[in-house]
């Protein structure tokens, strides 16, 4: 593990231990894992960079969405018996093109601390969700616990939410990785989803609580655009875009029911977004879990990089 500088934000980085599959985070701007090499190649949109990504929630890299993930169909909600009214105009959180609450808080108020290092291929880091101006949020102290494991192409992110308060917390947390194919123009990439239903989503991309069968679950992606919500997962399931020259698996392993996959015409990148709840779950209940005081909830997923097809 080593210290270095990302768009002027310290950084931290580790590498398997052959040295070949490096990951660079940063730990005042919510932890973003902001580059992903393999054999030298980037493996990550960088889109408009780590002071965007903190500043204003422009998404790249693999970021951390929370205490939400995705949207919420409106400014308020009710969980774990909390009703919660968000603040419309409040900068601590961002919102979509059309007006809704997306993706939690800004990534600038989230600072990590990073555990001791170095530790060969291996990163520890923590989050205290203690502060008046994250509470008035979400209103449920915790803590999460961040173990990243980096190994020949391979990173692997498990994340452990502890509640720290005598309430039960709401678990609707996500990540986004924005992940490119090397080599190869995304008309030739080749996509496999490893979920088997598809959430019915309305003209806001608010779930409708119904489920179809997931109909595609191998294609060429071409220029179609993609951003559909999926549960009945695979076990573990594996989503995965490659060609001729370099692929990419997201493998959800464990705590990660629901996913997202996101890939809008006319961009060279795919998200393959591990999910431990559908969009909107703090206002639906939908699949929303709660962990008790005194309990924890852990989700890990993995993704593996390669040359020479995925």
């Amino acid at each position: 593990m080593s210290v270095g500088n990302a768009d002027g934000f310290d950084s931290v980085t580790v590498a398997s231990p052959d040295g070949g599959t490096v990951a660079q985070f940063v730990p005042d701007a919510n932890m973003v894992c902001c580059s992903l090499t393999h054999d030298g190649v980037e493996m990550l949109h960088a889109g408009s960079g780590v002071e965007a990504y903190a500043e204003r929630g422009k998404t790249m890299g693999i970021p951390l969405l929370h205490p939400w993930a995705n949207r919420l169909a409106g400014f308020r909600y009710r969980a774990a018996g909390r009703s919660v009214k968000l603040v419309r105009g409040d900068r601590r959180i961002p919102v979509d093109p059309a007006g809704l609450p997306i993706h939690g808080v800004i990534p600038g108020l989230l600072r990590w601390q990073a555990g001791p290092g170095p530790t060969a291929g291996k990163l520890t880091a923590v989050l205290r969700w203690t502060a008046d101006e994250l509470l008035e949020v979400f209103p449920f102290p915790h803590e999460l616990h961040l173990e990243v494991t980096v190994a020949a192409g391979e990173l692997v992110v498990a994340t452990t939410l502890e509640p720290v308060g005598d309430d039960p917390v709401p678990v609707s947390f996500g990540y986004h990785p924005y992940l490119m194919v090397p080599g190869s123009p995304r008309g030739q990439w080749r996509v496999k989803l490893g979920a088997f239903r598809r959430l019915v989503l309305d003209e806001r991309m608010i779930p409708t609580g119904e489920r179809v069968p997931a109909r595609r679950r191998s294609f060429r992606l071409g220029q179609t655009s993609l951003d559909d919500g999926f549960d009945a997962l695979a076990v573990p399931a594996e989503f995965s875009a490659s060609s001729a020259a370099a692929g990419v698996t997201v493998e959800v392993r464990t705590g990660y029911p629901f996913a997202q996959v996101y890939a809008p015409a006319g961009q060279d990148f795919i998200c393959f977004e591990p999910m431990t709840a559908p969009a909107n779950a703090l206002c639906s209940g939908d699949g929303l879990q709660l962990v008790a005081p005194g309990e924890e909830y852990r989700a890990e997923f993995g993704i593996r990089v390669s040359a020479g097809g995925g």
